[in-house]
């Protein structure tokens, strides 16, 4: 049974940590192949299961160092089913591997959960494209793309699922109506370019509110990913009340933009002392931000130093 689905603890207010860049950090750092950028695959052995729970540990033991929640977020970003094809997995092979990454969460969760360190257990989503590029599907058809993941995640303990680099506002319509009818609370990221839009063009604004227009307000609250806070920080400036709704980040470590990352051979890790800095300008102008992470290029050291950045 799912913990925490009728009251997300990261709601009160209190600061939550989540881990870093997931992929970056196992190819890059650890050497490990991720075919496709798709650490799901990792799921399918015991070494992959003993990587992947080590890759956890160094950012639980940040959150129980320092009394913070934590969000246990499943490496299943590209478990869906046009990323799963691509490497010889069906749909019953994506639903094993869903379970399976809730229940290794679960396991952490029951081994390093405290009462200063809730763990919230949330199932993550990709986008069906390339997080990079914009998307085509109408909000119908994202709803019927994404419903077979999210209802895997609905019949495990996960407390939430998460849908991260989203780069257009049907798709985020789809995941969080899926998510509705799944009796699941939703969180919707989007990344935006290095002008603070969405590839689309589209404003940050713009984006959440169409979705929150077309959903009721569905999503429990909204994220920025995969971008440096360089990127966004003067759009947020601007003001708005859609920017109450943004409750979480996780930036990238890099200031470069994603055609640049895309092309890169190595890892930008920028400056973890200067990320944590921006972060704490971000939280303070806007308290609501409470759930703080890392994206591309990050790992437990960029974490760390936001959290003692934003403690501060």
């Amino acid at each position: 049974m799912a913990k925490y689905r009728q009251n997300l603890p990261q709601l009160s207010g209190n600061m939550f940590l989540s881990d870093g860049g997931m992929e970056t950090t196992l190819i890059f750092l650890e050497g490990i192949e991720l075919p496709e950028f798709a650490s799901f695959v990792l799921m399918a052995n015991a070494e992959g299961r003993k990587h992947l729970k080590n890759y956890y540990l160094s950012y639980l033991n940040i959150a129980r160092k320092n009394g913070t929640g934590f969000i246990l977020d499943t490496p299943t970003w590209r478990a869906n089913p046009d990323w799963g094809a691509k490497l010889g997995y069906g749909l019953a092979d994506l639903d094993a591997i869903n379970r399976r990454s809730v229940d290794l969460l679960a396991e952490l969760r029951g081994e390093y959960e405290t009462a200063a360190t809730p763990c919230v257990i949330s199932g993550a989503i990709g986008p069906r494209e390339d997080g990079y590029k914009a998307g085509n599907m109408d909000a119908d058809e994202a709803e019927s793309y994404h419903t077979a993941q999210i209802e895997t995640f609905a019949d495990t303990e996960a407390d939430m699922v998460a849908a991260y680099t989203l780069t257009n506002y049907n798709e985020a319509i789809g995941i969080a109506r899926a998510a509705h009818a799944s009796k699941i609370p939703c969180v919707i990221s989007f990344t935006v370019e290095t002008d603070g839009r969405l590839v689309t063009g589209m404003s940050l604004g713009e984006a959440i509110e169409r979705v929150d227009e077309a959903t009721s307000g569905a999503p429990q609250y909204y994220m920025i990913n995969c971008a440096h806070p360089t990127h966004f920080a003067e759009v947020l400036d601007q003001g708005g009340a859609w920017t109450g709704r943004i409750g979480g980040l996780r930036a990238n470590a890099s200031t470069k933009s994603h055609a640049e990352l895309d092309d890169s051979t190595t890892l930008d890790a920028g400056d973890p002392l200067d990320l944590g800095g921006r972060y704490r300008a971000l939280t303070h102008s806007f308290p609501r931000m409470r759930v703080l992470g890392g994206c591309c290029g990050t790992d437990h050291r960029h974490v760390a130093a936001i959290c003692e950045a934003c403690a501060a």
